[in-house]
């Protein structure tokens, strides 16, 4: 990995670290889905058990950092000037039934901005991150959005409505238009590796509705010093953990963004 500023080494140590036992239970969940337990409560060990490394390992080098985490919450909350944003596994449901596409999403924010970030994905040996004006990359290599201009011919990806979510309609009605209108649509059961997959190309676009903040944090930098663009849409700002987001190559972000009117 070329990028080497202190956060970013402390983001990838944490994230080589957590994996390890990442593996391990993933290893374990085939055998777990033919028992009369199954494994639920198995996964969510698992998601504690690698946030708490990761968290352990980010406290070592900034225990006065302010921490945003899936499974714990807020951590030293009143510092909001430097904070990780962190989810442990992102794509857990592809985790509890042993499909290999799932990331660990760390991402720092200072002073409300996103400065760097690192997805890793510990299956496919895969770890993405970008810092502020120095590029992103996928492993030793520089990547770059794709270069695509015409939505007719674009591979799009979302992730579609949450079990629980109360707009499921609508929601359903934007991946109709969506689809009627571009090459194909996609859906991979993971935010955070849908926006690192735009940043390299794989996707020429991504759009979402209803995510939490720590799925997105560290693909928005990503995919921005990729040169992609990232847009957030109808914010609701009575919950400010949640996001709606479009993110695009950048050719073809407005067309996208009409059909999703």
């Amino acid at each position: 990995m070329r990028l080497n500023s202190p956060q970013i080494n402390i983001i990838s140590k944490a994230c080589m670290k957590a994996s390890r036992s990442l593996i391990r239970d993933f290893g374990e969940i085939e055998n777990l889905q033919v028992s009369s337990k199954g494994p639920g409560d198995f996964v969510t060990s698992a998601d504690k058990r690698t946030e708490k490394i990761i968290i352990d390992e980010l406290q070592k080098a900034h225990p006065e950092y302010g921490i945003i985490s899936e499974e714990t919450g807020y951590i030293n909350k009143s510092n909001t000037k430097n904070r990780w944003i962190i989810d442990p596994i992102d794509g857990t449901m592809n985790f509890l039934n042993s499909i290999p596409q799932f990331a660990i999403s760390i991402g720092y924010e200072e002073e409300g901005e996103i400065k760097c970030g690192v997805i890793f994905n510990p299956i496919m040996n895969e770890m993405f991150c970008a810092e502020k004006g120095n590029g992103a990359y996928l492993n030793n290599s520089r990547i770059r959005v794709s270069n695509k201009k015409n939505i007719k011919e674009s591979l799009i990806v979302t992730g579609g409505p949450r079990g629980e979510s109360k707009i499921k309609d609508k929601i359903f009605s934007e991946y109709i238009n969506v689809s009627k209108n571009v090459s194909n649509v996609r859906k991979f059961g993971s935010a955070a590796l849908d926006l690192a997959y735009v940043a390299c190309g794989r996707f020429d676009g991504y759009w979402q509705r209803e995510l939490s903040y720590w799925d997105i944090a560290a693909g928005v930098i990503i995919l921005k010093e990729a040169g992609g663009f990232v847009e957030f849409f109808e914010d609701d700002n009575s919950n400010p953990l949640k996001r709606n987001i479009l993110a695009t190559n950048s050719n073809i972000h407005e067309e996208l963004k009409e059909l999703l009117k």
